[in-house]
C-alpha cells in the first residue's frame, strides 16, 4: 500500500479504536448539558475567589467541549456579569477536564496522559487564577464588558433580547426521569458531533499523515530530545506553537499527539500541545473580535506561558511520582495499526453504535416527547443553543436565528440565504392560526392567550402566533419548524 493509502488507514484505524469513546463521551456531556442549567452558572460566576474558580471549572468540565463553544460562553458568560478570570477558567476547563478527552487520550496513548489531562488541567486553572488578575485589571475588563454589550450594527448578541434568565419551569430531578429530557440530552449529543465533524476528520487525517509519511527524524529536528530538563523545556515552549500553527482545536488533537508522542516529543511537550487547542490561529482572531487586539496578545502571552508551565510541571510530577511514561519511537508509523478485526475493541464499537442509534431516534423524534422548548440549532455548525443563553443571534426576514458563537454568526451573515433557508422552508405551509378577535392558542406549550393580549406577539411569513410569555416566544422563533408540524398533526 503507498505511503497515501497507508496514512489514511492509520487514521481510520485511529477512529476505530475510539470509536466508543467518542459516543460514550459526547453522549455524557449531552446529558449534563441538557440538565445544568446555563443561569445557574452565570449567578455563580461573579468574582474570582478559589470557591468560585472551582465552580467554574465545574460547570466547564460539564460543558461542550469544543472550543468555539466555549470560548463563545465564557464571552457571553462575562459579557453578562461573570468575573473575567472565572469566565476564562470556565473555558479552559471545558475544553480540558472533559471526560471525552480522557477516554480518547487513555486508549490512544495511555492512561498517564489521561491523568495527566486533569491534574496537568487542574495546575493550569490555578495558574490563570493567579495570572489573569495580574494581567487584566478591573478597569480593563470593564471597558472590554462594556464594549460587548454595546450594540452592534446589523446583529444582535444574546443580551440584546433575552433579557434576564429564567431557570428551568421543571427541576433536573423530574426531567432526568422523562423522554423528554433525554429526547434534549440526545439533541446535544447529536448537534455537538455534528458541529465537530470537522475537527475530528482533519484531526484523524492530520494524525494518520503525521504517523506515516512525516519522517522521524523531522520531528527529531525540530523537538530536542536527549537533553533532559533542556529538552523538557524546548518541548513545552514549541508543542504550544505547534497547535497554533495546525489550525486542529477540541478533541481534534489528540490523534496528532499521539503521533507526536510515537515520535519521541517528550511527555511534557505533548501535554502542552494537548492544553494548547485554545490558542489555535482561529480562535486568536476569534479573542481579536471579544477583546481587542491588545487584550488578545496579553492572553496569547499569558496563556502560552501557563500551558506550557503546567505541561512541565506535570512531567516532573509525574516523573516524582515514577508514573510518567517513556517516550519511544518504537511505534512511529505504527499508530491505528492491527486494530480491525473481531477484538474487544469491535464488541465497545456495536455496542456503541446501537446506542447511538437508540440516541437519534430519540432526536428524531423529540417533538413527540415534548422536548425542543427553549432550544434552537445554529443554522451553520448544527449546534443545539440554548435561546436563552445564545451568544449571538441575528434577524433575516423576520426570522431570528440563534447561534453558538459569533463565529458562526459571522459566517451566516455573510451568506444568510445559504443557512436561512431549510431554517424556514416550512414555515409558510402552516395555516393561519385563529382570528385576531378570538382566543388564541400557544403553539409551543398549548396555553389559551386572550385575544387583547399582544406582549409576546411574532409574526412569521405573515401570519401573527401569540404567546403566554417570553419563553415560549423564544422557543417559537428558535424552531418554527417543530411546533408548527406539530400542530398540523395535531
Amino acid at each position: 500500500m503507498s505511503t497515501f493509502g497507508n496514512s489514511l488507514a492509520d487514521g481510520a484505524g485511529m477512529f476505530w479504536e475510539t470509536l466508543w469513546a467518542l459516543i460514550l463521551g459526547f453522549t455524557l456531556s449531552g446529558a449534563v448539558q441538557a440538565f445544568v442549567s446555563r443561569a445557574q452558572m452565570q449567578r455563580s460566576l461573579g468574582d474570582d475567589r478559589p470557591r468560585t474558580i472551582a465552580k467554574a471549572s465545574f460547570f466547564g468540565t460539564v460543558s461542550s467541549s469544543c472550543s468555539y463553544a466555549a470560548a463563545a460562553l465564557a464571552k457571553t458568560l462575562f459579557a453578562r456579569g461573570a468575573n473575567f478570570t472565572a469566565a476564562q477558567a470556565f473555558m479552559f476547563a471545558s475544553t480540558n477536564l472533559v471526560v471525552e478527552l480522557g477516554i480518547v487520550l487513555w486508549l490512544l496513548i495511555g492512561w498517564e496522559f489521561a491523568a495527566a489531562e486533569f491534574v496537568g488541567g487542574a495546575i493550569m486553572i490555578v495558574l490563570v487564577r493567579l495570572v489573569l488578575p495580574r494581567v487584566v485589571s478591573d478597569g480593563e475588563a470593564t471597558r472590554v464588558r462594556d464594549a460587548l454589550n454595546a450594540p452592534a450594527a446589523g446583529h444582535e448578541g444574546a443580551h440584546d433580547h433575552h433579557g434576564t434568565p429564567t431557570e428551568d419551569s421543571v427541576p433536573w430531578r423530574t426531567r432526568i426521569r422523562t423522554l423528554g429530557g433525554w429526547a434534549d440530552a440526545s439533541a446535544y449529543t447529536i448537534s455537538d458531533l455534528t458541529m465537530l465533524r470537522r475537527e475530528l476528520v482533519i484531526g484523524f487525517v492530520v494524525a494518520g499523515f503525521a504517523d506515516t509519511a512525516v519522517p522521524i527524524g523531522f520531528w527529531k529536528s525540530l523537538f530536542i530530545t536527549g537533553h533532559g530538563f533542556w529538552s523538557t523545556l524546548e518541548n513545552v515552549v514549541l508543542g504550544p506553537f505547534l497547535a497554533i500553527i495546525s489550525f486542529v482545536c477540541s478533541i481534534g488533537n489528540v490523534p496528532l499527539a499521539a503521533s507526536l508522542w510515537s515520535a519521541g516529543i517528550t511527555f511534557g511537550g505533548v501535554v502542552a500541545f494537548i492544553f494548547a487547542d485554545l490558542i489555535t490561529l482561529p480562535l486568536l482572531i476569534i479573542y481579536r473580535n471579544y477583546y481587542g487586539t491588545r487584550l488578545t496578545l496579553k492572553l496569547l502571552a499569558a496563556y502560552w506561558a501557563t500551558m506550557s508551565v503546567a505541561g512541565l510541571a506535570t512531567e516532573y510530577l509525574f516523573k516524582a511520582t515514577r508514573i510518567a511514561p517513556n517516550a519511544s519511537t518504537s511505534g512511529h508509523g505504527k499508530v491505528g495499526r492491527d486494530v480491525f478485526g473481531w477484538n474487544y475493541t469491535t464488541v465497545l464499537d456495536v455496542i456503541a453504535l446501537v446506542a447511538f442509534a437508540a440516541l437519534y431516534w430519540l432526536y428524531r423524534n423529540r417533538e413527540r416527547f415534548g422536548a425542543g422548548a427553549g432550544y434552537a440549532k445554529d443554522p451553520v455548525c448544527g449546534m443545539q443553543v440554548e435561546t436563552h443563553h445564545a451568544p449571538a443571534t441575528s434577524v433575516v426576514d423576520s426570522q431570528r436565528h440563534y447561534f453558538c458563537s459569533d463565529h458562526c454568526q459571522h459566517k451566516f451573515d455573510t451568506a444568510p440565504n445559504r443557512y436561512a433557508a431549510s431554517a424556514v422552508e416550512t414555515v409558510h405551509a402552516q395555516p393561519a392560526p385563529h382570528g385576531a378577535n378570538d382566543a388564541t392558542i400557544d403553539p409551543v406549550c398549548g396555553m389559551t392567550v386572550a385575544a387583547d393580549d399582544h406582549r409576546h406577539d411574532a409574526t412569521l411569513a405573515a401570519t401573527t402566533y401569540r404567546f403566554c410569555s417570553e419563553r415560549c416566544q423564544h422557543a417559537f422563533l428558535g424552531n418554527p419548524e417543530a411546533y408548527l408540524v406539530s400542530r398540523r398533526r395535531g
